[in-house]
Parts: C-alpha cells; sequence; structure tokens
C-alpha cells in the first residue's frame, strides 16, 4: 500500500506570534513549525549560515545582530536603532516565504561533531552536574520561554562562571536580577559561599 504524499508546506500555513523579551533588543517568533527539532543554534553572521536561507535572510533587515534558534522559536537580536513595528513585518514575511524550505534538521557545525557522542553529565565533575540540575529545574524554563539560556562554563573555589545565549546575552537585566536569582538560588540549593560570574560573548 503506497503511503501518502507529503503535501508541500505553503507560506500561509506558518503560523507566527512575535513577543517582546525582558532584553528592548529582542524579540522573539514562535511558530506552528519547527525552526530546529534538535538542540539550538546561535548565529552572529550571515557567513555562519550561508547554507540556511531562512536565517541568512533575515540578515538582511536592517539592524540585525544576531539569531537564535530554539524549537518552535526563534529570537531576534537588533541594534536598538530599528523600528520595531517596520522590524517585525520584516521578519514575519521572511519567515514565512522561507519556511517551506526551510529544514528543521540541520545541525550546526559543533552538532556534527558531536553527532556521534552521546550526552553523558556523568562524565562532567560531580558539582558541575549538581548545578545543571538545578538550573534545568529552576532557571533555564524561564530564560528559554524568554528566547534565551546559559551555558555552565566552568566551578571552582565557589566561583562559577556562565554565559548567556540568545535574548538573553545583551539583556541588561541579565547582568541585574536575572544573575542575582541564579546566585541565590545556587546558594540555597548548592553552595552558601558561590558566586556567580558571566562572561559575555563578543558580538560582530
Amino acid at each position: 500500500m503506497s503511503s501518502t504524499p507529503k503535501v508541500p508546506l505553503r507560506p500561509d500555513d506558518v503560523l507566527i506570534r512575535a513577543q517582546s523579551t525582558p532584553n528592548p533588543k529582542a524579540l522573539k517568533f514562535i511558530t506552528n513549525f519547527p525552526f530546529k527539532k534538535k538542540g539550538k543554534a546561535t548565529f552572529k553572521d550571515p557567513s555562519q549560515c550561508e547554507e540556511h536561507l531562512l536565517f541568512f535572510d533575515l540578515f538582511l533587515i536592517d539592524g540585525m545582530r544576531q539569531i537564535y534558534v530554539f524549537e518552535n522559536s526563534l529570537t531576534l537580536t537588533h541594534d536598538g536603532t530599528v523600528i520595531e513595528d517596520e522590524f517585525i513585518k520584516d521578519a514575519e514575511a521572511i519567515i514565512k516565504s522561507r519556511m517551506p524550505v526551510h529544514d528543521p534538521l540541520f545541525l550546526t557545525p559543533d552538532e556534527k561533531k558531536e553527532k556521534n557522542k552521546p550526552v553523558d553529565r556523568t562524565t562532567l565533575p560531580v558539582e558541575i552536574q549538581q548545578i545543571e540540575s538545578i538550573l534545568d529545574r529552576t532557571v533555564r524554563p524561564g530564560l528559554q520561554a524568554d528566547g534565551g539560556d546559559l551555558e555552565v562554563l566552568g566551578y571552582e573555589n565557589h566561583e562559577l562562571t556562565i554565559t548567556y545565549q540568545g535574548a538573553c546575552g545583551s539583556c541588561p537585566s541579565s547582568l541585574m536580577g536575572t544573575l542575582q536569582a541564579i546566585e541565590n538560588i545556587l546558594k540555597n540549593e548548592f553552595d552558601p559561599e558561590i558566586r556567580v560570574y558571566p562572561i559575555q560573548e563578543l558580538e560582530y
């Protein structure tokens, strides 16, 4: 018995909801189709996404600085000079027109390298495993809901270094309220003397 042929996706099939984020320079776009089915990706330059027409064309919008992709959400960070309504309109037009030819199964260069390596936190130091577990349960869901995330870089002598991703990367609150909340949670649940230091990624 032959299978039913897959109906090509049309631009009108793509539903988009634009949302503000705690970062005044970042907007989150949620769709009914995934941008990336597994993992997450960050692009800071069009040269990093030349193989992905959707992301490459988004960099053609004036003021675009960064694209962060996670499941059905796309967070676009701009330079603060854009007219927000026009920025949203341009982004939605590109998403609708390019989503039909977009491959949500794409892998970043790092993911390709790690493709055959199982994700196993048991290889990490015990302290990092404990910290990751606490962050997964308390902090990450909120950051991801706002179009961002964080990565643990290291822990030594009561000092934890992290880096923010997506909308969190250039958000003023990530350096004040969010950072304080992370530190308070870890003080309460892990190490009363812990200090958290964010390492900012360089922008192009």
